[in-house]
């Protein structure tokens, strides 16, 4: 319902009478609100994006556009890209499209934060983060010259200190956040310290801090209460309804219209919340959120009805002691910042974990939708790989066969899939099934095509025709039966390691390239009668490939064929404890002896060769039993985790197997549920890798594990107790880059639950002599429950009657079978400290293995073959190349052409640019953390980079590569602790003869071009 015509004249009489809205006013003292209309906009949850952009997201920005048009006074803030483009590409009008850019350059449309998602802080993955960052600010830098400088992270369960980090390298202002643990916020309301200055980076310090502010307890959504209503205030246009907009307009819970007779109680009710607020902050300026999810469908209604309120406000100012305007969040930070106030410092520790209240610990979507979390990294790994060789590929064949416009859409698709996912309701796992099942076909179709640009890339690289006569010829053998394989080292080290190809039959030999038997292993596969196991030992360089054949032998005398040992299934409960031990099986390689108990199949311990130390070891399944009923007490469900006590066993016998080999020697445990039962439940594979021709990974013990079906409510975790002395203190990864401490802490309640971490890469438990490692190639909950412990939970299946999680299905009752992998690293506090970054990236990034098909065998390109070049890139041990891409952005890097680009009409180029190309060198040590490995490195690019091509000029740019970084000048806070401003966001310079020296945790971000 409109506001009522008759009193609209009388308002704009007396408010022009008064002089108008007043900012001014703040001046003397009296208390300013920056009204931010804004529309939450989950890319997923409970609809999928399609379902979103037809019920209501579309109308969002088509309404919001129009009404923002018709009155010069009225802004709004845009968070999410993904809606914004698939309303720009498909749905927005011409007219639509002029009045956008019309209102960009009035200010007056505003887009903040500029990712493809708001993605979340806990499981998200750097990599990831980053990647979603840009794509969004590709966008919307290439498509308006817009830079976002501020953030809006309100809704992620929780804060890491690593997305300030990233913030702050991609030019941002300011940075806003939510949803930290109650008890903290209210403490800090009371202290009024819920803005601070934070160097997330312990390394990088004042150089990359960055302002932040923290929403009061009323967060992002406006205060719905109105005391003389019985209906929810402020939300006039109601809620969305699926699948389709109502035909008439009218939509469930709409607020009572402002009118002539409750005008008053509406403005009073305003303004009492904005003192309320005002008293939480150091400033009389207030942040006064005016949105929720799915609002602004409507945006007529809404702003006709909240414009009256702010005109009779401010025409009473003097008796509210408050003036009120809307506002963009750019003015809000710009008024914070001239108000000349001194913040305090917060440091590099995060707000993790997040509770809403003393029994709601959100510590559960840690370990929610395991297959989802294990198939994003999956794909991120993928992209990362199939990004560094299409950048290979332009640059040395850019006339190829393989067709250019062709490749990087594949690419953009699974780009977009996987920015997706990152949504912090998506990766968390905390959405409803249908929209879980969009993410993952989203992601195996973008998976699909860049493994389909990789095979087309990769293929033409040598013929398989001569390949097989060249095998052919030195074994004798024909190629009737042969297998083919290219594998493609993604890192920009060089590797050796084994890769795994499951084949039908029992004996192979394998030749490399240059028809050389190479060193191989095969067995029966754990988990088949038909298939085995054939682990290939494979020497790669930095960002190059190999190719492979498999042929079907009786016998070769470089290929190990392994036997299984199987050993007596043991009970859980059976025997006398002290006996336990005396039967100890020793599995060795040059690193580690790992001994089994044979009398309970069980880990019993693990010797450091290298220091003759022994640590004892066991390792087993617990479950914790949920609640889920209501009724009861607190339940588990996709966000929070509620524990009655510790963790039980979750078998009653274990089977074991041993398979020694000389490639490696693998250990499998089966455990089951009950003695005679004949189905397992849980499995763990342990491979322990031997030497491999002098360059042994022999420090890595490699775990894989099969996990479910799970019964309902049961939450599973893998323990692994040791007799380190830790004191159940914990350290975990931020996003995989950079570890935080965790101190055990006591509750008055949930004690367990409130001492879960997130892992997404790393987590390692240490005592003053010995650190025991564990890395991750997806995101779990991690936690120490016990001295010397390490516990990771693996998978949950739960259900609820909790009645809002079974309104949205939300009970997450996942029958899904899990195949995590965990990697563990022991040895001395420095020799992990120095192994650890680069091993998990080893994990992360493993060789990518693909298989080709006879008909594609026989593709030949003689150009390809011409060009194909023998040198490797290869980075220094403490760098890693982050990211190398052709990212196909069509705008200029000087951002003034561009603009004038903008200007003149030159919208979106229809030709991606190809010759721009995309790199990130990340320094992954931090400051002290090696002797040797911590220190700053220079490298000379054109050097590194002359296995691709010849470098011919080098751009430095912010980490989107939105910016020139001479040009990003942030600004600067005020603070309680000493700074380097002339040091503040600087980096050392790339010099004339392409040198650069890469500091400990930095991210350098450039773009590069070759002749």
């Amino acid at each position: 319902m409109l506001f009522p015509p008759p009193l609209l004249p009388l308002l704009f009489a007396l408010v022009s009478a008064a002089g108008g809205s007043s900012a001014r006013d703040a001046g003397r003292g009296r208390t300013e609100a920056f009204v931010l209309p804004h529309s939450h906009m989950d890319v997923g949850w409970v609809y999928t994006v399609q379902e979103s952009m037809r019920a209501y997201a579309a109308n969002v920005y088509s309404s919001v556009t129009e009404e923002l048009t018709r009155e010069k006074r009225r802004k709004f803030v845009a968070v999410e890209q993904e809606f914004f483009r698939l309303w720009w590409d498909s749905v927005a009008a011409d007219e639509h499209k002029k009045q956008v850019r019309q209102l960009l350059q009035e200010g007056r449309l505003e887009f903040i934060i500029g990712g493809q998602v708001m993605h979340d802080e806990a499981v998200t993955n750097l990599d990831d983060d980053i990647l979603q960052l840009t794509e969004g600010h590709g966008f919307l830098y290439e498509t308006f010259g817009v830079r976002p400088q501020f953030s809006w992270h309100v809704d992620p369960f929780g804060a890491s200190a690593t997305t300030p980090v990233l913030f702050a390298l991609a030019g941002f202002n300011g940075h806003l956040i939510s949803r930290i643990d109650y008890n903290l916020k209210d403490d800090m309301q009371r202290n009024q310290k819920l803005q601070f200055v934070w160097r997330g980076s312990r390394s990088l310090g004042d150089q990359q801090e960055i302002f932040t502010h923290t929403m009061d307890q009323f967060s992002y959504c406006t205060p719905s209460h109105l005391p003389f209503s019985n209906r929810s205030g402020f939300y006039w246009n109601g809620v969305a309804l699926f699948p389709d907009p109502p035909k008439d307009g009218v939509y469930p819970n709409m607020s009572l219209p402002v009118d002539e007779d409750n005008l008053h109680s509406y403005a009073q009710t305003m303004v009492e919340n904005i003192q309320q607020r005002a008293q939480w902050f150091q400033s009389n300026h207030v942040l006064w959120p005016w949105g929720c999810d799915k609002q602004f469908f409507n945006s007529s209604v809404q702003f006709q009805n909240m414009d009256p309120l702010l005109d009779y406000i401010n025409l009473h100012s003097e008796q509210f002691g408050v003036t009120v305007h809307y506002s963009t969040l750019s003015e809000y930070f710009q008024a914070i910042h001239q108000s000349g106030h001194t913040w305090e410092v917060r440091g590099s520790q995060d707000f993790l974990p997040y509770s809403a209240e003393p029994l709601q610990a959100w510590t559960g979507f840690y370990a929610s939708r395991n297959v989802l979390k294990g198939v994003a990294r999956h794909a991120s790994s993928l992209l990362h790989a199939a990004e560094s060789l299409f950048t290979w590929y332009l640059v040395n064949i850019p006339g190829g066969a393989v067709p250019k416009e062709w490749a990087l859409q594949k690419l953009r698709d699974l780009r977009w899939a996987l920015s997706e996912v990152q949504h912090h309701d998506a990766i968390t796992g905390t959405e409803s099934p249908k929209v879980a099942h969009m993410y993952l076909q989203h992601l195996t179709q973008g998976m699909m095509g860049a493994q389909e640009v990789m095979v087309k890339l990769l293929i033409p690289a040598q013929p398989f025709d001569s390949f097989d006569a060249t095998v052919t010829q030195s074994t004798g053998e024909s190629s009737d039966s042969a297998q083919h394989i290219v594998v493609y080292n993604p890192l920009a080290w060089n590797v050796t390691t084994y890769i795994n190809v499951t084949v039908p039959f029992p004996m192979a030999t394998v030749y490399d390239d240059e028809g050389h038997p190479v060193s191989a292993q095969i067995q029966q596969s754990a988990e088949s009668d038909s298939a085995y196991d054939l682990f290939i030992v494979v020497n790669l360089k930095g960002l190059q490939h190999r190719r492979y054949v498999i042929r079907a032998m009786a016998s070769s005398g470089r290929t190990h064929a392994a036997t299984v040992v199987t050993f007596e299934r043991r009970s859980r409960t059976q025997g006398e404890p002290r006996k336990r031990g005396r039967r100890l099986l020793p599995v060795l390689n040059e690193c580690y002896a790992l001994k089994v108990d044979q009398d309970t199949n069980l880990l019993h311990s693990i010797v450091d060769r290298t220091r003759k130390r022994s640590v004892k070891l066991t390792q087993d399944f617990g479950e914790y039993r949920a609640n889920g009923d209501v009724r009861r007490g607190p339940v588990s469900d996709n966000y929070v985790f509620s524990a009655n006590g510790s963790s039980e066993a979750a078998y009653e016998a274990v089977g074991m197997e041993i398979v020694p080999g000389k490639v490696l020697t693998e250990i499998r445990q089966y455990f089951y549920r009950e003695e005679s039962d004949e189905e397992y439940a849980y499995a763990v594979y342990t491979r322990l890798p031997e030497g491999f021709e002098g360059a042994a990974p022999c420090h890595r013990i490699e775990q894989s594990y099969r996990v479910g079906p799970l019964a309902v409510n049961r939450e599973v975790v893998l323990r692994t107790s040791t007799d380190l002395s830790n004191n159940r203190t914990i350290f975990t990864d931020n996003n995989g880059y950079q570890m935080q401490r965790r101190l055990h802490r006591t509750f008055p309640n949930n004690t367990v639950a409130r001492n879960y971490y997130p892992m997404v890469r790393t987590a390692y438990i240490e005592d003053d002599s010995t650190r025991l490692v564990v890395l991750a190639e997806r995101a779990h909950g991690v936690s120490s429950q016990h001295e010397g412990q390490l516990e990771v939970m693996l998978h949950r299946r739960l259900w609820n009657n909790q009645e809002w999680n079974l309104g949205y299905n939300l009970t997450l009752n996942d029958s899904s079978v899990v195949r995590p992998v965990l990697w563990m690293l022991l040895g001395s506090r420095a020799a992990m400290a120095s192994l650890g970054p680069r091993e998990v990236l080893a994990l992360q990034h493993r060789p990518v293995v693909l298989r080709v098909d006879s008909a594609e065998r026989g593709w030949t390109s003689q150009a390809f073959q011409d060009r194909v070049s023998s040198k490797a890139v290869v980075l220094p041990p403490n760098l890693h190349l982050l990211s190398l891409s052709v990212p196909g952005w069509a705008y200029s890097s000087n951002h003034t052409q561009h603009l004038q680009d903008l200007q003149q009409g030159n919208e979106r180029k229809t030709e991606p640019e190809f010759g721009r190309i995309l790199l990130r060198i990340m320094h992954l040590f931090e400051v002290g953390e090696d002797p040797v490995l911590s220190k700053p490195t220079t490298i000379n690019l054109k050097e590194v980079l002359d296995g691709l091509g010849q470098l011919s000029s080098v751009e430095e740019r912010s980490l989107t590569g939105i910016w020139d970084i001479s040009d990003l000048h942030r600004w600067n806070w005020n603070s309680t602790e000493e700074s380097n401003t002339e040091s503040r966001n600087q980096f050392g310079r790339v010099l004339e003869d392409f040198r650069v020296t890469v500091s400990p945790k930095e991210i350098r971000t450039f773009f590069v071009y070759f002749k």
